[in-house]
Formats: structure tokens, sequence, C-alpha cells
């Protein structure tokens, strides 16, 4: 009877986490200029390295990893005039 509650347990986390392994490996499309690939097929990245294949993401990983968001400017604002004694003037 020991063994049935971490087997129910497994059991229960690799039905939750089948679908997350079902999608496999994410294939990119490379972009190029120029194919070299057999017909039919493209250049692809996985996991870093090119080859020829069919991709299964819409993307290419550069749109992926590219962040949408802005980085804020901030601007110092440098006084002329300093009173003798004020911290953080120039």
């Amino acid at each position: 009877m020991r063994i049935v509650k971490p087997l129910a347990a497994a059991m229960t986390l690799a039905v939750l986490a089948a679908p997350a392994f079902a999608e496999g490996v994410k294939i990119y499309a490379y972009p190029s200029n120029a194919n070299y690939c057999p017909a039919g097929l493209q250049p692809i990245t996985i996991s870093g390295v090119i080859c020829c294949g069919t991709p299964n993401q819409s993307m290419t990983y550069q749109q992926v990893m590219r962040h949408p968001v802005r980085k804020k400017v901030h601007r110092v604002k440098h006084s002329e005039v300093c009173p003798e004694g004020q911290k953080g003037c120039y």
C-alpha cells in the first residue's frame, strides 16, 4: 500500500505534464536570402544549429527574443548656479 500513493502521484504528474512535452522542439525559420536546401525545405534553426527542414513556429527566433519595451532615457538636470556648500553641484 505504501507504493500506491507515490505511484498515483507520479501518474497524475505524467498526465498533467504530457501536453507540455507533446509540443516538442521549437523549430524556427532562419532568415536567409539564399536557400541551398532541397526542394520543399528551408533553412531552420534548432538549438542554435542551422540546417534544412520545415519550421513549426510562425516567427523567427530573433523576432521571438526581441523585447517590446523601450528603455526610458533618464536625463540629469545640471544647475548653473550652485550656492556655496550645496551638495550635488558641479
